[in-house]
């Protein structure tokens, strides 16, 4: 016979009573099956002492009052946290610099002409060099160049007139050839820069906006993927060795993790919005690897202490993370380990470690190699890579226009959007919904020529709240993806105007939408006529009616609107006239304005 403590989960004495609370709630458990990988409990029983004493009733402790308890216990132990945290910010000074890996958008592989489609038949893509047949060469498929040089564009880097190729030696059953083409010496592109902003969700510390620095971009080639299964198989698919891939290097500039990750997500963003990338985060198609390394803030620290350079601390990198949640939690870990470790006494080792989603903790996986250990050099077999100027400007001249720019040109006096509402507009769907937002005001505009230019100035923002709230709302009540044609930017705009022009409310106007959503195809001239749904007003006789039955309904609202004065108590009647109301007739600023006059007057 087990018993359990409720509270505690200690084991309690035969006197049903838990040895560290003197508990008196104690479960019994039976008929344990002890020789099961994991323990049954089939049934129990709820004991609670039936020789309870005075002085026995003032140890015990209501439920309630336990649970009091220990909210204000879990609420001291977070605002201790935030307190450490903020006094390790002020002692410690957390450096990180983010590499990001990319594949690109291509057809063909970096060396070979396997193709780089997705197939769930593994090693249905190869080609003999991506297996490292003997005597077979690489061969540089220059399209492969293309989506890498846009996004070096993008990210305001200086593209290289001669780049080289390089070979990077270590072996893994994943990489065929025991190194990996790359380029090391001399990439591609240098010298680039990315800007975040609050928008961009970096960390409050650092203001309104910081610029990070992009030390160079290099071609190079992925690897094969691993499938693991217990105790001692791993099967290999060698499809994804040789797809191309970008190498994305910062300068060690981010002193935030919230910072860190707005930087990778937005890295993603430029990426997708220029082409280069068909895939991002969430399907594999980009992943991370973050250096961490932290110093005391009071000290000119210098590289002997911690064994780090220039002045920073000894850095440890985390390989493979697959989530911009990942990349924040991971750095926060690592931060803590580093900062606990020096302030014990001891040092920080230069190591690769790894990341596990859900853990608190990094791990280390191998000793950190350096130039030396990977052995570079110059690939014999690869001619130098030759890039003219004029095929820069002419992508420079072609590429799609980055977030940004997307984002000034939206919160500007043409779309008079918050910044709330144009950046899920410009990350959302690729673009996709955007420009079915820019289509409704267009055809909006066209709708409204006969209107006054001060009534059209809002056109933006009132599309803006149709496209991403009212007909958003339904998709994702829904489940659906999105879908331009389920609701077309013309009926949309129809639906508008109409409200605009007050020939329907704004509940009206949201029936329509539902109805058009719903499958409905008749234009929506046809569907308001043949629905009897243009608004026909109410007189000022029908409103006071209206709302002179809606306060007999509650009588004590009403006076605790005249003696608070609690105006905001007003739209519940509101709401009761449009339900009393013939459907669609009754305007809620109108109901508002005659409620004011009967009630607060």
């Amino acid at each position: 016979m087990l018993r359990l403590c409720l509270r505690h989960s200690s084991r309690a004495a035969s006197s049903l009573t838990c040895p560290r609370c003197q508990h008196h709630n104690v479960l019994q458990l039976s008929n344990i099956n002890h020789t099961a990988s994991t323990i049954q409990l089939p049934s129990y029983t709820l004991f609670r002492s039936l020789q309870t004493t005075p002085a026995d009733s003032k140890d015990r402790i209501s439920l309630r009052k336990q649970l009091k308890q220990d909210a204000k216990s879990s609420k001291a132990q977070k605002r201790q946290r935030r307190e450490q945290e903020a006094a390790s910010r002020e002692k410690w000074e957390l450096t990180v610099g983010v590499e990001i890996h990319a594949q690109l958008n291509t057809e063909t592989k970096l060396f070979s002409r396997a193709s780089t489609l997705s197939s769930e038949i593994p090693n249905s893509n190869v080609a003999l060099f991506d297996l490292a047949f003997p005597g077979s060469q690489p061969e540089f498929q220059v399209a492969t160049l293309l989506p890498a040089l846009r996004a070096a564009i993008a990210l305001n880097c200086e593209i290289q007139p001669v780049s080289r190729f390089d070979r990077k030696h270590y072996f893994y059953q994943d990489q065929p050839a025991g190194y990996q083409i790359t380029q090391y010496y001399e990439p591609f592109a240098r010298n680039g820069y990315i800007d975040l902003y609050k928008h961009d969700g970096i960390a409050a510390e650092d203001g309104d906006h910081i610029r990070v620095g992009i030390k160079q971009i290099q071609l190079e080639q992925d690897t094969a993927k691993s499938q693991e299964y217990p105790p001692s198989t791993q099967l290999l698919d060698f499809n994804r060795v040789s797809h191309p891939l970008i190498e994305i290097i910062t300068l060690p500039q981010i002193h935030n993790p919230a910072t860190a990750a707005a930087l990778v997500r937005k890295v993603q963003s430029i990426l997708q919005s220029c082409n280069s990338v068909t895939t991002g985060m969430e399907l594999g198609g980009l992943r991370a690897d973050i250096n961490v390394s932290v110093r005391q803030r009071s000290e000119d620290l210098g590289a002997h202490q911690y064994g780090g350079i220039g002045g920073l601390g000894q850095r440890t990198e985390i390989k493979n993370l697959s989530s911009f949640k990942a990349v924040e939690d991971a750095i926060i870990a690592e931060k803590n380990r580093q900062v606990t470790v020096l302030e014990s006494g001891g040092v920080i080792e230069g190591e690769t470690r790894g990341w596990t989603i859900g853990s608190t903790e990094t791990r280390k996986l191998r000793g950190k190699e350096g130039e030396v250990d990977y052995r570079y050099m110059p690939d014999p077999d690869i001619l130098p890579l030759l890039i003219g100027e004029d095929l820069v400007a002419e992508l420079a001249a072609t590429l799609p226009t980055v977030p940004d720019t997307l984002l000034d040109m939206l919160v500007g006096p043409t779309y008079n959007l918050s910044i709330e509402d144009a950046k899920p507009l410009v990350d959302l769907e690729d673009g996709a919904r955007l420009e079915y937002y820019q289509d409704v005001v267009d055809i909006l505009r066209e709708l409204q020529h006969d209107l006054p230019a001060k009534a059209q100035d809002d056109l933006g923002r009132v599309a803006g709240n149709w496209v991403l709230h009212e007909l958003g709302g339904l998709l994702t009540k829904a489940d659906l993806p999105w879908e331009a044609e389920r609701v077309t930017s013309q009926s949309l705009a129809a639906i508008i105007d109409n409200l605009q022009r007050k020939k329907i409310t704004g509940a009206t106007a949201k029936q329509i939408l539902g109805m058009l959503f719903d499958g409905d195809r008749r234009p929506v001239a046809q569907l308001l006529e043949e629905e009897n749904l243009i608004l026909r007003p109410l007189s000022r006789e029908e409103y006071i009616a209206l709302a002179e039955a809606a306060i007999e309904l509650n009588p004590s609202m009403v006076e605790q609107i005249r003696s608070k004065n609690q105006l905001g108590k007003l739209g519940w009647f509101v709401g009761q006239m449009m339900r009393m109301g013939e459907k669609g007739r009754v305007e809620a600023q109108k109901a508002e304005a005659i409620l004011k006059e009967l009630i607060v007057s």
